[in-house]
């Protein structure tokens, strides 16, 4: 093939790979991996391009999993299902739902494929809970050699605690298995309050709901905030309507709503921007995000995009975000078009000097030797590796200067 090109959804990663690959089957996925050890090629796997960063570029192989979609199995008994890798998230709840099932919880994004998603350490938000890796129970897995490896807790609990989330630097995921909860419905309010009102009220507002989250705008200088509740409720009591706090975004109108948890959780996404994320320590996630908004105010005042504030569980995956910490998530944004360098750069030294631990689908600097100091079993990822693909068949050269290789 020649003459291909890919790039990602916000058009700041592009690729002109020798091929590019879509297996309608799990058997020519592997005739792929195959070919690729006969020629010495490098593979990379693309989901939705919901990666900022270089992931999944390749001049070599890049290979797309659309191909391999849908649900393999439920069982409603042990609330698992099976699902092909390359299945997008948006496409699992109805069916889930039809079981009487639905997932734990999900980000504010539902297009990601399954396997990127868990891949990157992709979350939600919500004290009590973790990222979509804390839901995955089963991998299945195409090494470099071809071979095929049931992964789990079982079978081979270090190499499951890499892959959890391994920047699809392992193998190829070919099916993700996930433990369910039974399918319930969220009660949604959202409203708007000014900024310090907010901060204020942050610490009742996380603890009263299983999911909080607001985006801060510039430009009001207050929070769109959004509360998600388990309810046994089928729709709003009229007898108690909401009234949201004092304050509001002149373009931001509160709201409340109830529906199944797929439904409510992912919020649309139409306008193409560039996006950088870290994770900080629970208690230092305020004052971190009062010192962007310092920096947005004093420095870059052309900066409209808002700030996105979210919470992460503790979890004990290798290169989870969330290992071994209490966490917040906080997200910076441009549009893009636009441009974000300067601004994205002044606010990686503050993400830095709160230890954060950047997102890995989202942009960053931070090299290898950096990484190591955050990631206790950063050392014990890289020897896994090393061990699955010794040949780097999975590696780019992102990759290799991310690990240090």
């Amino acid at each position: 093939m020649a003459n291909l090109s890919w790039q990602n959804w916000s058009n700041s990663v592009m690729a002109q790979p020798h091929e590019i690959h879509r297996p309608p089957s799990e058997a020519e996925l592997i005739n792929i991996v195959q070919n690729a050890n006969k020629h010495n090629s490098n593979i990379r796997v693309a989901g939705s391009g919901h990666s900022f960063v270089p992931l999944c570029a390749s001049d070599e192989i890049i290979v797309s999993l659309d191909g391999l979609q849908g649900v393999v199995n439920i069982n409603a008994v042990s609330h698992q299902a099976t699902v092909w890798a390359g299945s997008k998230i948006s496409q699992l709840g109805e069916p889930l739902l039809d079981q009487g099932l639905g997932m734990a919880n999900m980000g504010d994004i539902d297009r990601q494929s399954i396997a990127g998603a868990i891949s990157t350490g992709t979350h939600g938000t919500g004290k009590g809970l973790g990222s979509i890796s804390t839901q995955i129970v089963g991998l299945r897995l195409i090494l470099a050699d071809g071979s095929v490896r049931e992964v789990n807790t079982q079978t081979d609990p270090i190499l499951f605690k890499a892959a959890q989330v391994s920047l699809g630097a392992l193998g190829i995921i070919s099916q993700v298995t996930l433990q369910l909860l039974p399918a319930y419905r969220l009660h949604e309010k959202t409203w708007a309050e000014p900024f310090d009102k907010c901060m204020e009220k942050l610490d009742s507002y996380i603890n009263a709901t299983r999911h909080f989250e607001y985006f801060w705008s510039p430009k009001e200088d207050a929070c769109a905030c959004k509360a998600l509740h388990p309810t046994t409720a089928f729709d709003i009591d009229p007898s108690t309507p909401f009234t949201p706090p004092e304050g509001r975004l002149s373009r931001y109108i509160s709201k409340e709503r109830i529906d199944f948890s797929h439904r409510i959780y992912p919020s649309e996404r139409n306008v193409k921007f560039n996006e950088m994320e870290f994770a900080i320590p629970a208690k230092l996630g305020p004052d971190c995000v009062r010192a962007i908004r310092k920096l947005m105010q004093e420095n870059h005042p052309d900066v409209l995009w808002p700030i996105e504030y979210r919470t992460l569980a503790a979890d004990d995956i290798w290169l989870s975000p969330a290992y071994q910490r209490e966490t917040v998530t906080i997200s910076i944004h441009q549009a893009a078009e636009l441009p974000y360098e300067a601004f994205f750069a002044d606010a990686e030294a503050i993400f830095r000097s709160f230890d954060g631990r950047p997102h890995w689908g989202k942009m960053h600097s931070h090299s290898a030797g950096e990484l190591r100091s955050l990631y206790p079993k950063w050392d014990d990822f890289l020897a896994t590796r090393k061990k699955v693909d010794e040949n780097g068949r999975f590696l780019n050269p992102y990759l290799k200067q991310l690990f240090g290789i």
